[in-house]
């Protein structure tokens, strides 16, 4: 009998010179892998690593300023297409990839380049996972929940693909000993679900604070996120749909 496929999720993180290709391209792929323990507890697998990336034409420097990326550091570097299949499709294949935010990486890992695979996105299952996080940043979500485990030094600079993506991995490690698998990519298939109104005269109140009147404001909002999360209230206050806020026990049912 041949040995069980290990189960492993890949976390992605990309630096790039803009965030809508094919006008902007990739300079760094960083990644970390989470895999299934033995003991039924997920937990960082391997060493990740990262790949600087020719993204084929000038680095602005508005995006310089954020991750610090050099035109002559990635001057003599392959193409995205040359390395971006080994890093999201390796062997063997992983049950998922993820990443912070991950609609953004998902612009440049098409489904081409990565095999199909699913994603989870950690920003959407925090906001479900951990609502009274003081924001869902990744960097503001490894200081207020200090994961266990992580090397300070290890996930710097902020900003850079593989740090990102190493920090990322321990909110999902955390994630999906808290949820399964199957809920993390059903919620990272739907719009954020934000615990508390963004802006406006409510702003910073929870969603079931607001009267009606200011909720049926958000319904029509062009934010896609208020717009599903403004739907999903109504809907529980006319006795339909899910909480705003579910509770992790009901998320695990």
């Amino acid at each position: 009998m041949p040995p069980p496929k290990p189960q492993i999720v890949r976390v992605i993180d990309l630096e790039t010179t803009g965030s809508a290709p094919p006008a902007h391209g990739v300079l760094e792929i960083g990644w970390q892998d989470v895999a299934l323990g033995a003991d039924g507890r997920w937990e960082l697998e391997g060493e990740g690593g990262n790949l600087m990336v020719n993204p084929g034409r000038p680095i602005p420097p508005i995006t310089q300023a954020v991750h610090h990326i050099l035109d002559e550091q990635v001057a003599d570097a392959p193409y995205w297409h040359d390395v971006a299949r080994r890093v999201l499709d390796p062997y063997p294949k992983r049950l998922a990839l993820a990443a912070h935010r991950a609609d953004f990486e998902q612009q440049f890992c098409t489904p081409q380049l990565s095999g199909g695979a699913d994603w989870i996105c950690t920003w959407k299952c925090a906001l479900r996972l951990w609502p009274d996080s003081p924001a869902f940043s990744n960097q503001v979500l490894r200081y207020w929940r200090k994961p266990h485990g992580i090397e300070h030094e290890r996930g710097l600079p902020a900003h850079r693909a593989f740090p990102d993506a190493y920090v990322t991995a321990f909110h999902l490690r955390d994630m999906l000993n808290e949820a399964s698998l199957a809920q993390l990519l059903d919620w990272s298939r739907q719009p954020g679900l934000l615990p508390r109104v963004r802006y406006g005269p409510d702003r910073g109140k929870d969603w079931r604070e607001i009267d009606e009147e200011s909720l049926a404001g958000f319904l029509t909002d062009r934010d896609p996120d208020v717009r599903f999360t403004a739907e999903t209230e109504y809907a529980r206050r006319r006795g339909g749909g899910a909480v705003g806020r579910p509770s992790l026990q009901g998320s695990l049912l």
